[in-house]
């Protein structure tokens, strides 16, 4: 085998098993991926059905249900609400009205399966995808009623 075969052998050995460690490394990511959806969009169905990913918004005033070990309750946008299960130890601060983020997985009932909650961690903080997803959903029902929220002027009798 001449010198000029050898070199070219071993940039193509070089070459296979860094595109191997890419593949693999790639495959990894996308496996470990957690996207977050809205109840709004997971209402118009374009949440995955079966495959890990997070909800977040308020949790519903009134539905929260604790059966054992197991705790019901609805998480909402304002606009959408979508149904969660969890069982375990939900965090200190998890409480009706305010901010909450669950990982788990949408079944075909339309019903989420949380394996984690995640909530607030001071009066001030929002999860930041929960903020959105709210401010979206206040967006979108503006516009639903056709007005872009007008500021409130005291003619019209408003209070700041």
């Amino acid at each position: 085998m001449k010198p000029r075969h050898k070199r070219a052998a071993l940039v193509l050995g070089v070459l296979s098993i860094v595109g191997l460690a890419a593949a693999l490394v790639l495959n990894a990511f996308n496996s470990n991926l957690v996207f977050f959806y809205t109840p709004t969009q997971i209402e118009a169905k374009e949440a995955p059905v079966g495959r890990t990913f997070r909800v977040g918004g308020l949790v519903q005033p009134g539905s929260v249900v604790r059966e054992g070990v197991t705790v019901r309750f609805v998480v909402t946008d304002t606009v959408k609400s979508v149904p969660v299960s969890y069982e375990g130890v939900l965090p200190d601060l998890f409480k009706e009205g305010k901010g909450v983020v669950a990982q788990g997985q949408l079944g075909a009932d339309g019903h989420f399966a949380a394996r984690e909650v995640l909530a607030k961690h001071d009066e001030n903080y929002m999860p930041p995808e929960a903020a959105d997803a709210l401010q979206r959903a206040d967006k979108m029902r503006a516009k639903m009623q056709g007005t872009l929220s007008p500021a409130p002027t005291p003619a019209n009798g408003a209070q700041k």
